[in-house]
C-alpha cells in the first residue's frame, strides 16, 4: 500500500506590516487634509468674513451635530470596539464578529436617529444659546439651515465608523482610508454649485452628500468579508457587555473634547466678526498634521497592539508601542518647526485676507500639535488593555483646565491675549495631559520607559536644534513678502522651506545614529539604485 502523498502547504495571505499600512494611510490623510486645505480655503474665498452669510456661520454650524456624533458613537468605534473584535478575530469566530457589529450598529442607529429629530427641532435655539450667541439674527437664521442639513451626518458616520471598524480588524485599511475624501469632495463640489444661488447654505447639502458617499464606499469595502447584517441586539453577549462598559467612559472623553470646541466658538463669538472664522482656520491647519501623523500612524499600530494583548505577549506590546511612539516623537519634531517658522505663509495660503491674525493664532497651537500626535499613541496604550476610564478621568482634568485657561488668557487686549489665548490654552492642556499620561504608564510599567528609550529621546531633541536653526535661515532667505500672493508664490517658499528642514533631520539623525532614519534611507537606496528593466 503506497503512502499517502503529503497535502501541498497552504500558503498564508500575506499580511501588511505597520509601515505599509501606516504609509497607506498617511498618503489617504494626506490627500484628505489637501482637499479639507482645500476646502476650506475655497469656502474663505467665495464667502464673507462679515454679513448675514458669513463664514462664522459656516463654521459655527458643525459644532452640534460633531458633538453629538463623538459623544454617542465615536467613542464605540475603534478604541471600545476593535479590541473586543481583536479576540474574536484571533479566534477565527467571524459569525461572533458579524452579530456583535450588527448588534452595535442597530443599537447606535436607533440613538442617532433620535439626535437627528433633535437638531432638526431646535437648530436654532441651540446656536443662539450654546455655541454662537454672538452671531447676528440672519447670522443664526444661516447657521441654523446648515445644521439641519447636518442632522443625519451622525448616524451617517456612525454606521461607517462600526463598518470600517470591523475591516480595520480584518486587515482591510484601503476603503477606511478611502472613504473621507469623498465627504470633502463634495463639500468642495457645493460651493461652486450653490455659491451664486442659495449660497453659503449650500455648503450643509453637500455635506450630508457627502456622508452618503462615505458610507458607500465604506459598504463597498465590506466586498467579500461575507458580513451579515441582523436586525437584532444580542443583549445577553458577554462582549457586546464589554463594549457598552467601555462605551461611556470613551464617549464622555471626545464629549468633553466638543464641549471645549463649543466653549472655544462661544469665547470667540463675543471677540469681535471674523474670530471665529479666524480660530477655526488656525485650527483646522493644526489639525492637519494630528491627523497625518498622530491619527494615521497610531491607527495602523492599533491593531497590532490589540493582536499583541489578545496573544498574551505585554513584551511585544510593550516594544511595538515605544518603536511607534519614538517613530512620532521623530516624526512631529520638523514638522513643528516647519509649521511655526512658516506659520505666516500657511496662514495666507489658507486666507489672504486675514493672514495676520490666523497666523498669530496658529502660531500658539504649534505646541499643541507636538503633544497632540503623541496623544495619539499614548492614548491607544490605555485603550488596548480595554482601560477607557483613566484618559476619560485625565480629560476631565484638562478639558475643565482648558475652559479656565481660555477664558482668562482669551481676554481682549491689554488684559489678555485675545482669541489667541485659545490656542494658548491649548497648547498648555496639551502638554499636561501627555505628561499625566505618561506618568500613569510609567507607574503601571515600570519597565515602559528604559534607557535605551531616553537615550533616543535625547538624541531626537538633539536633532531638533539642528532643524530649528535650518528653520531660522530659511525663512531669512525666503521671508514673506507684503505681495506675495498665489499657490505658486507662497507654496515654492514654503515647499523649499521645508525640504531643507526635512532634509537635515534626515541628515543629522543619520550622524547621530537614530534607528528612525534608516527605514527611509534604505527606501531611497532601493529607489536610486534599483535597476531598469529594458525590454527591446
Amino acid at each position: 500500500m503506497s503512502p499517502t502523498a503529503p497535502s501541498p502547504p497552504t500558503k498564508k495571505k500575506p499580511r501588511l506590516s505597520i509601515g505599509n499600512v501606516a504609509a497607506l494611510l498617511v498618503a489617504m490623510s494626506f490627500t484628505g487634509q489637501l482637499l479639507g486645505f482645500l476646502r476650506t480655503k475655497l469656502v474663505n474665498a467665495n464667502f464673507p468674513t462679515v454679513g448675514p452669510h458669513s463664514t462664522d456661520a459656516y463654521f459655527a454650524a458643525f459644532n452640534i451635530p460633531d458633538f453629538f456624533f463623538f459623544t454617542l458613537a465615536a467613542g464605540a468605534l475603534g478604541v471600545a470596539f476593535m479590541p473586543v473584535l481583536a479576540d474574536r478575530f484571533v479566534k477565527g469566530d467571524r459569525k461572533g464578529i458579524w452579530d456583535l457589529s450588527a448588534s452595535l450598529m442597530n443599537l447606535l442607529t436607533i440613538i442617532m436617529a433620535v439626535v437627528a429629530v433633535i437638531i432638526l427641532l431646535f437648530a436654532k435655539p441651540l446656536i443662539s444659546h450654546v455655541v454662537a450667541p454672538g452671531l447676528s439674527p440672519a447670522q443664526l437664521n444661516t447657521a441654523a439651515t446648515i445644521m439641519r442639513f447636518l442632522a443625519l451626518n451622525p448616524l451617517l458616520f456612525t454606521i461607517s465608523g462600526i463598518l470600517t471598524s470591523v475591516q480595520q480588524t480584518m486587515g482591510r485599511f484601503f476603503f477606511y482610508a478611502i472613504a473621507p475624501l469623498f465627504y470633502n469632495a463634495s463639500i468642495i463640489v457645493s460651493i461652486f454649485v450653490f455659491k451664486n444661488n442659495i449660497g453659503l447654505v449650500g455648503l450643509g447639502i453637500g455635506a450630508l452628500i457627502g456622508g452618503v458617499l462615505q458610507l458607500l464606499i465604506v459598504i463597498i469595502g465590506l466586498w467579500k468579508t461575507s458580513f451579515h447584517w441582523r436586525p437584532r441586539i444580542i443583549w445577553k453577549s458577554s462582549d457586546f457587555h464589554t463594549v457598552l462598559r467601555n462605551l461611556p467612559p470613551r464617549s464622555l472623553d471626545q464629549g468633553v473634547d466638543q464641549v471645549e470646541s463649543i466653549v472655544e466658538t462661544h469665547i470667540a463669538s463675543g471677540l469681535g466678526t471674523g474670530a471665529i472664522t479666524f480660530y477655526n482656520n488656525a485650527f483646522i491647519l493644526s489639525t492637519a498634521p494630528i491627523l497625518l501623523i498622530g491619527t494615521a500612524i497610531s491607527t495602523a499600530a492599533f491593531p497590532r497592539l490589540n493582536t499583541r494583548l489578545s496573544q498574551n505577549r505585554p513584551d511585544l506590546f510593550r516594544r511595538d508601542f515605544l518603536t511607534v511612539l519614538r517613530a512620532m516623537i521623530w516624526i512631529a519634531a520638523p514638522i513643528v518647526v516647519v509649521c511655526y517658522f512658516a506659520r505666516g505663509y500657511l496662514a495666507r495660503l489658507i486666507y489672504s485676507n486675514g493672514s495676520p491674525q490666523i497666523a498669530t493664532i496658529f502660531g500658539f497651537l504649534t505646541l499643541a500639535i507636538f503633544f497632540r500626535i503623541q496623544y495619539a499613541i499614548i492614548s491607544r496604550w490605555f485603550y488596548a488593555q480595554k482601560d477607557t476610564k483613566t484618559p476619560l478621568f485625565v480629560s476631565i482634568f484638562t478639558i475643565a483646565l482648558n475652559i479656565f485657561l481660555a477664558i482668562t488668557l482669551a481676554r481682549p487686549a491689554p488684559e489678555g491675549y485675545g482669541v489667541a489665548g485659545l490656542a494658548l490654552a491649548q497648547s498648555i492642556v496639551a502638554m499636561v495631559e501627555v505628561f499625566i499620561l505618561s506618568g500613569i504608564m510609567l507607574r503601571r510599567d515600570h519597565k515602559l520607559f528604559d534607557a535605551k528609550f531616553w537615550g533616543g529621546v535625547w538624541r531626537i531633541i538633539s536633532v531638533s536644534g539642528f532643524s530649528v536653526v535650518a528653520g531660522f535661515i530659511m525663512i531669512s532667505l525666503y521671508p514673506l513678502g507684503i505681495n506675495d500672493r498665489g499657490v505658486l508664490t507662497l507654496g515654492s517658499k514654503l515647499g523649499f522651506i521645508t525640504i531643507v528642514v526635512f532634509g537635515v533631520h534626515l541628515a543629522v539623525s543619520a550622524l547621530f545614529g537614530l534607528e528612525e532614519a534608516r527605514p527611509v534611507f534604505n527606501r531611497l537606496r532601493k529607489l536610486i539604485l534599483k535597476p531598469v528593466r529594458l525590454d527591446f
